[in-house]
């Protein structure tokens, strides 16, 4: 700043004939310490008070502009203050993102960027490597506080996760700094990153990465900030090299010519007695309050020892601040042709020059924008270790766009290569977004079920499929349903048309040979005629289940039922008449024979189409009032949808089938307990058994049935349609076949018994 102001003194140019003085305070960095400078530049000129006006336009203050503080929190407290006064301040610094209120901080200026400039740059890189799953740590100040701030809500529009987010203490006497760092470093070391962005003052940093250390914790990538990149006191630290890989931000700058000269010469100075004696002198004037206590160690300073103090960024900044004010200044006393036409200046008439002021620094161009701020960008500097020491490598820069180049950087790693660390924001096809504990941009990717599907990108449930069609797991579409039903082709439906063929073969075989031997005993005890009829009903009961195989329709599914029920009903009142007709001859014999005899014995065939016209009509209002109705059942098959019939009201399911069962009943009674001598065959027995199988094969198919699957449904009906065949075939018509074949000798008078022919005689 001494160097600015002398250079610009010396300028023929620049502020010809006009000197510039100064005063330089050091703020210690404490908020309280900086107020006394500052009271004491807007005191009245020529006096050490401030004055109370309501207009200050003509006020004159001590100074006219002041340059500094450094940092964003002590420029918060001065601020406010040179603002009222309308005191352009300078800092080249100060970076905090609230600073930019023109309406809080209306004479606030800074030759550096603001954070959000480098929050930006930040984010960038992390974009850049694919860098998702971030830790983020901030000294507890006005910097740390707002970087996070910003930093958080920058972040996660990028898609970028914050895994753990803490401050660290930014006083190094704090009573708990130990604990607190410590505690700060597990959080970290819990959440599994390799990115951590550290935006904290450079003395936090180094007790950071001390307590680091002393943990034994695994080395990382080091995000940095322009506040400790560059800074001595963190690369000083013992072991730093074993922290990982380091890659910050620095504010680009150029070269103050002649500088490091100028310091040499200034070096040189302090070592002639004329100059320690002038400054012995001059401090006894301005006493130790203002002085403060003197440094033992500036007399032992080299040039070697200031070099790289010499050479950092901040320096131009410095530089900038100060021929800033000074151009405004040549416009405010309108100094042109070497001499200034105006002689006394106030604030605020400086200020409004500053406004939008461009100026040139040896042919370099500068403006402060709307934000008060020059922003030069940002350089990307990365740590390298050449021989053991440190070298700041440029990687890129960064002005409103990243420019970077990655082959330069060698990280930690066993390959050298950027470290992963990520946390999935992007799903496979099929899969959803769910919200990974509280991280609001980071997900675990959920698998859409079967039956679902993932729609489009952004839906965050998966769409189910339309009910006539179906979908894997983690699909993005869905495929149409098939169809299920029993087909032909069906190793189950081969091996129940096997057994139908079987059945339906015996019946036929039956068939023939009772139409062959009408006239003998054994077909004419069975019934006579009404033998083949019933075996004529048996072979179309087979026949009908030929209805559940194939794809069904909805006539289909209206005849399964009155089919079954009429061709059992045919067999049934064929061996109903001949039941009741021994009932009659044993249990009746000596009552007065009345019209029920006569209809029995003799009218037996009225009798069965009697029967069968009742059940025909049952059936009719069954097929046209609430018959089974073909439904599409969806939701019992994951990738089918089932076509089965279903009965709509089981209460007229039960009439059309409990003919039948009433039949059975009637026949079982009338013959169960009917006794014949051992040398006559028990046609009686025959019938008993047969409606036994019949009820076996009901008792069997109701709790089976009512307990399958759905899609097994049908063929546990054929299966119970062609037990209650075989049974009533085995059990009644088999035995008589049996004797017509190979009994031919018990085919007589004696042997079977006639009971329609039997009463007759005895009357």
């Amino acid at each position: 700043m001494k160097f600015a102001v002398e250079e610009i003194n010396n300028s023929t140019t620049l502020l010809p004939g006009i000197e510039l003085g100064y005063e330089l305070f050091d703020s210690c960095m404490e908020p309280m310490v900086v107020l006394q400078p500052s009271l004491l530049f807007l005191s009245k000129m020529h006096t050490s008070r401030i004055r109370v006006s309501c207009n200050y336009t003509n006020y004159q203050t001590q100074v006219v502009a002041v340059i500094g503080p450094h940092n964003s929190e002590l420029c918060m407290v001065t601020a406010k203050l040179f603002s009222f006064f309308l005191i352009p301040q300078v800092s080249y610094g100060a970076t905090s993102e609230k600073l930019n209120n023109a309406e809080l901080y209306p004479s606030f200026f800074r030759t550096v960027p603001s954070d959000k400039i480098q929050i930006e740059a930040i984010s960038e890189l992390l974009l850049a490597f694919q860098w998702n799953w971030v830790a983020i740590v901030a000294s507890d100040d006005e910097y740390g506080r707002e970087g996070l701030s910003l930093l958080s809500s920058i972040v996660i529009n990028q898609s970028i996760c914050i895994a753990y987010e803490g401050l660290i203490p930014a006083d190094m006497s704090h009573a708990n700094l130990q604990e607190k760092m410590t505690q700060t470093i597990h959080s970290i070391n819990e959440t599994n990153v390799n990115v951590i962005i550290l935006f904290s003052k450079d003395r936090p940093v180094r007790e950071f990465f001390k307590m680091w250390f002393k943990l034994g914790l695994n080395k990382k990538v080091w995000l940095a900030t322009e506040a400790w990149v560059m800074s001595d006191v963190v690369i000083s630290l013992d072991r730093v090299k074993d922290i990982g890989t380091v890659i910050g931000f620095v504010i680009k700058a150029g070269t103050v010519p002649e500088f490091e000269d100028y310091v040499s010469n200034l070096l040189e100075l302090t070592q002639q007695d004329a100059f320690c004696q002038a400054s012995r002198e001059q401090a006894k004037q301005l006493g130790p309050d203002v002085l403060g206590p003197q440094c033992q160690q500036c007399s032992n300073i080299s040039r070697d020892k200031v070099t790289e103090v010499l050479q950092h960024r901040q320096t131009f900044a410095v530089y900038t601040a100060v021929y800033g004010v000074a151009h405004a200044l040549h416009k405010t006393l309108r100094c042109q042709r070497g001499q200034c036409q105006k002689l006394g200046v106030k604030p605020w008439q400086l200020l409004e020059k500053l406004n939008g002021i461009h100026f040139s620094i040896h042919n370099q161009s500068f403006h402060f924008d709307e934000h008060h701020s020059i922003n030069m960008g940002y350089e990307v500097m990365w740590w390298s270790w050449p021989n053991k020491r440190i070298k700041h490598v440029s990687i890129g820069d960064f002005h409103g766009k990243l420019s970077i180049d990655k082959s330069k950087v060698h990280f930690h790693t066993g390959d050298q290569k950027a470290p992963l660390s990520e946390c999935r924001t992007t799903c496979s096809p099929g899969q959803i977004r769910r919200m990974k504990g509280f991280h609001l941009c980071c997900y675990d990717c959920i698998d859409c079920e079967s039956g679902t599907f993932y729609s489009s990108s952004g839906d965050s449930t998966c769409t189910p499929c339309p009910e006539h069609q179906w979908s894997p797991q983690r699909s993005t579409r869905c495929y149409d349903r098939s169809e299920k039903y029993i087909f032909w082709s069906d190793p189950m439906a081969i091996c129940l048309l096997g057994l139908l063929l079987v059945i339906l073969a015996l019946i036929c075989l039956s068939g023939v040979l009772f139409l062959k031997n009408i006239q003998t005993p054994v077909v004419q005890a069975a019934g006579g005629g009404q033998g083949p009829l019933g075996l004529f009903g048996l072979a179309m009961m087979c026949v009908s289940t030929i209805l559940y195989i194939g794809k069904p329709t909805p006539i289909i599914c209206q005849m399964q039922q009155p089919s079954f029920a009429l061709c059992l009903n045919l067999c049934f009142s064929t061996i109903s008449a001949k039941a009741l007709q021994i009932m009659l001859a044993h249990d009746f014999a000596d009552s007065r024979p009345n019209c029920l005899h006569a209809f029995i014995r003799r009218r037996s065939w009225a009798f069965v189409a009697g029967s069968f016209l009742v059940e025909l009509s049952l059936c009719l209002v069954y097929f046209y009032g609430t018959p089974s109705v073909l439904i599409k059942n969806y939701k019992l098959l994951p990738t089918e949808v089932l076509l089965q019939c279903q009965v709509q009201y089981w209460g007229n399911f039960a009439i059309i089938h409990g003919q039948n069962s009433i039949l059975a009943f009637i026949s079982f009674l009338s013959t169960f307990m009917v006794q014949s001598s051992p040398k006559k065959y028990n046609i009686a027995r025959s019938i008993t058994f047969a409606m036994i199988t019949y009820f076996i094969s009901l008792i069997i198919f109701i709790p089976v049935y009512a307990t399958v699957k759905q899609v097994t449904q049908p063929a546990i009906q054929i299966s119970a349609m062609l037990q209650c065949t075989l049974g009533i075939l085995a059990s009644y018509y088999l035995p008589k076949c049996y004797i017509l074949q190979f009994k031919p000798e018990w085919n007589t008078q004696d042997y079977f018994q006639d009971y329609t022919q039997e009463k007759d005689t005895q009357n």
